[in-house]
């Protein structure tokens, strides 16, 4: 289903829309469609575009684990373009592809470790409305992972809970990244998304 573009897609024309479609086709193989939604504000997607290029450089998590609760954290709020992109910057990262397309039903597959399983329940307890972390939840992850790595964690489900409702609400939707995938992303459970925002199954 392509973006319906509730926002709508801002006209990209002059010397510098030109650049940037250049360097994304180079980047993508395609313009992704949240960039002409935010051309309609060029200071703030040049600071969105700074700011994503910084969270590119942390390390302190292990990238499987960043890749499991950034796609946990997306499914429930259902923004499928933040699943295919996710799922193509897993591709392109060289991570396990048999294990990233289960992210979208994870507590039905068995491929996850226990580690994994944890932080993709912390996500999905971060992303719900309200908020459904637990104490117990918080000490398990700072014993196995450690302050550095537990603060990276958290702020990169931060993250992609405004990525993923900026383009939910926007109506941006999957563009086909993953295609490139050998593996097609898995389907999510049914009534996952429901549950995780704070709406009864």
């Amino acid at each position: 289903m392509p973006s319906t573009f509730r926002i709508p897609a801002a006209p990209m024309e002059g010397p510098l829309a030109r650049v940037v479609r250049a360097v994304a086709r180079r980047t993508y193989g395609q313009v992704p469609d949240i960039v002409p939604v935010m051309w309609h504000h060029r200071p703030l997607l040049r600071a969105t575009l700074a700011h994503e290029r910084r969270i590119a450089r942390w390390s302190a998590l292990d990238p499987h684990l960043s890749s499991f609760a950034v796609m946990a954290a997306a499914a429930p709020i259902g923004c499928t373009w933040c699943l295919d992109f996710g799922y193509y910057l897993a591709h392109d990262a060289g991570l396990d592809e048999a294990k990233v397309r289960e992210v979208p039903r994870w507590r039905e597959s068995d491929v996850f470790t226990p580690l994994e399983r944890e932080v993709m329940a912390y996500a999905e307890a971060m992303t719900a409305t309200p908020p459904t972390v637990t104490d117990e939840q918080v000490a398990a992850l700072r014993s196995a992972l450690g302050e550095r790595a537990l603060v990276e964690l958290t702020m990169m489900v931060a993250v992609e809970n405004q990525r993923s409702r900026f383009n939910h609400a926007a109506g941006l939707a999957s563009q086909g990244f993953s295609d490139v995938c050998a593996l097609p992303l898995a389907a999510p459970a049914p009534s996952a998304g429901a549950s995780a925002v704070g709406e009864p199954r």
